[in-house]
């Protein structure tokens, strides 16, 4: 991270992100859920290949969540997600961690002078907090839903992250792990 931030030549306030992207669709996700004895819960499952992607930010700090809904995931995309978070945060400097997508390591890919990115080790989505952000997502907006279209599917989807990154509070309860305290308050 030191060395991350001494790109920060303007010694701009230092904000600490983590980035990563996730699919959802039309597939279903059943999971255990609540009936009286004994009736048992049935739930609609539906295998329709269709998708939509997301891009999400996360700063473990303040809770503070940018998101971007999309139908393709490449590096044109994470160029737009990327001036969307350096417009959405002036006059501080992102030190934005994520993992090795390919998207993330194009040679077309904008970096702006106040983003710095910070990849993770290969294969450790255990270091990413992002990564809760879609397992509360599945299991709050998602779980035991059948949904007639994709609309119907980015519907709740931005309702799900609008309601999330309106609560600050949950957002960095649940991203801002031991290990990262311990680097903020360094």
């Amino acid at each position: 991270m030191a060395a991350a931030c001494e790109k920060n030549i303007d010694s701009l306030p230092i904000r600490l992100m983590f980035q990563d992207e996730a699919r959802f669709g039309r597939m279903s996700d059943p999971r255990r859920c609540w009936a009286p004895t004994p009736c048992r819960p049935v739930v609609g499952l539906v295998l329709v290949r269709e998708f939509v992607y997301v891009y999400v930010a996360v700063s473990p700090h303040d809770g503070c969540l940018d998101y971007w809904t999309i139908p393709k995931m490449n590096t044109l995309n994470m160029n737009q997600f990327l001036s969307q978070v350096h417009k959405a945060h002036p006059g501080e400097f992102i030190v934005m961690i994520l993992d090795g997508a390919s998207s993330h390591k194009g040679k077309d890919l904008i970096i702006y002078d106040n983003i710095v990115l910070v990849r993770l080790p290969p294969y450790s989505p255990e270091l990413n907090p992002a990564e809760l952000v879609w397992n509360m997502l599945r299991k709050n907006e998602f779980a035991n839903r059948v949904f007639d279209s994709l609309e119907a599917v980015i519907g709740q989807l931005e309702t799900g992250l609008h309601t999330l990154a309106a609560n600050k509070t949950t957002v960095k309860s649940l991203t801002c792990w031991p290990y990262i305290n311990a680097i903020l308050n360094a």
